[in-house]
């Protein structure tokens, strides 16, 4: 059975990890145990940085998710080609490491054809990591403009008519051009680091429009939401729920419930709207009520075999991000005690410690349930929010540098 928000809030009060300073342990954790999680939260980024010092040097491509343990690549980036950048500047963070900078802009660089391509809404995952970070901690100006040039490629894809970014397929192909999905609440921050850098209005209006299209049609009474919600695209009315990597259209994929917890929250970042941390805290109050005790999300909240079906730890990862996020936002300290455990679960039974040929630092993820593809596997984006989430706490003024954690 699934464990209250309540209870689940209750552990966490007397939880998790801290990694700021001995001196300031009890008081971000309120824990007798916070020494050894903060410990935790120290070795696993640790880990990480030993893990990208061996397995990077020879990684061929952008790495979308393994196979028997070692990196399948895209040549492209696939979506998910801005978290290996990503994940290297984390640990060029952590460590000081320059060898993480020159490869992380090495990699980065690789991306420059998808500047251009109106196939996707994807171009934020594609390009806040890899190229506005590189800007922000390099000042090298070309990343600044070339990350313009991607938000104008994904404004092409806005519908005036249901005020949505399509998700999928080409901008002349009819098939899906009415499909909205969760996941594109996090791409909208690449719209709204265009409108600061250019004074253009126009990139935060679509961004706020299609969040506030989002807020409206995907989260439940419960606070839950569907994967996808779908339109007529020549009317923009609304047709209804639907799902590709959920259950079910009823149910709630756990990391796509995790983009909105932390989509929702950088809007409000971005905005100042109160409603878009309303809705943060729905969704983020949903997910802490679904989490089971080990603090690992289970791939849907909703599947039949919840929570005690395959594990999610890419969602666990998003979530912790998310978390600390509406915490700092809303000054709600339980937000924060849940991103703790759930980063301290992850750092301790998640990573991939116990192979010595796995390439990648975060295992236990699930890619696609239903489409059985990416069952118990590692995903780069878990790789890199699980040191984005470590690294806020540990390193918050660094993050700082990287992605910009300030609120209007």
């Amino acid at each position: 059975m699934s464990v209250s928000r309540r209870t689940v809030l209750a552990v966490a009060a007397g939880a998790t990890a801290t990694a700021v300073s001995p001196a300031q342990a009890a008081e971000v954790f309120g824990d007798q145990r916070s020494d050894s999680a903060e410990r935790a939260l120290h070795a696993a980024a640790d880990y990480a940085v030993e893990k990208l010092h061996a397995v990077a040097p020879g990684v061929t491509g952008f790495p979308v998710g393994t196979k028997f343990e070692k990196w399948t690549y895209s040549q492209n980036g696939d979506w998910v080609g801005g978290f290996w950048p990503g994940t290297l500047w984390m640990a060029y963070l952590h460590s000081g490491d320059d060898v993480f900078r020159t490869l992380a802009l090495d990699s980065a660089r690789e991306l420059a054809p998808r500047r251009h391509d109106t196939t996707t809404h994807d171009l934020g995952f594609l390009f806040y990591p890899s190229w506005v970070t590189a800007w922000r901690l390099t000042g090298d100006d070309s990343w600044r403009a070339g990350a313009i040039e991607a938000a104008d490629s994904l404004i092409q894809r806005y519908n005036p008519r249901g005020h949505f970014i399509r998700a999928w397929g080409a901008l002349d192909d009819p098939k899906n051009a009415g499909r909205v999905i969760m996941d594109t609440i996090m791409n909208l921050d690449l719209l709204a680091f265009a409108g600061r850098q250019t004074g253009d209005e126009k990139y935060l209006r679509i961004a706020v429009e299609h969040a506030r299209t989002a807020q409206r049609v995907f989260p439940r009474p419960d606070g839950s939401t569907p994967h996808v919600f779908d339109f007529d695209p020549d009317t923009g009315v609304p047709i209804g729920p639907n799902t590709v990597q959920g259950y079910s259209p009823s149910s709630c994929w756990s990391r796509g419930q995790a983009w909105g917890v932390y989509g929702f929250t950088t809007m409000y970042r971005r905005t100042g709207d109160r409603q878009f941390l309303s809705t943060a805290r729905r969704l983020a109050d949903y997910a802490v009520g679904a989490l089971s005790p080990d603090h690992i999300p289970v791939w849907d909240y909703r599947a039949p075999q919840a929570p005690y079906d395959v594990k999610d730890a890419s969602a666990g990862a998003v979530m912790a991000c998310g978390l600390l996020d509406l915490s700092a936002a809303t000054g709600r300290r339980e937000y924060r005690q849940v991103a703790l455990r759930i980063l301290t679960a992850l750092s301790e039974t998640c990573l991939t410690r116990n192979s010595t040929r796995a390439e990648a630092i975060v295992a236990r993820c699930t890619r696609n349930r239903p489409a059985e593809d990416g069952i118990e596997i590692s995903l780069p984006y878990a790789d890199y929010y699980l040191l984005e989430g470590i690294l806020r706490v540990l390193r918050p003024q660094d993050v700082d540098r990287a992605v910009d954690l300030s609120t209007l």
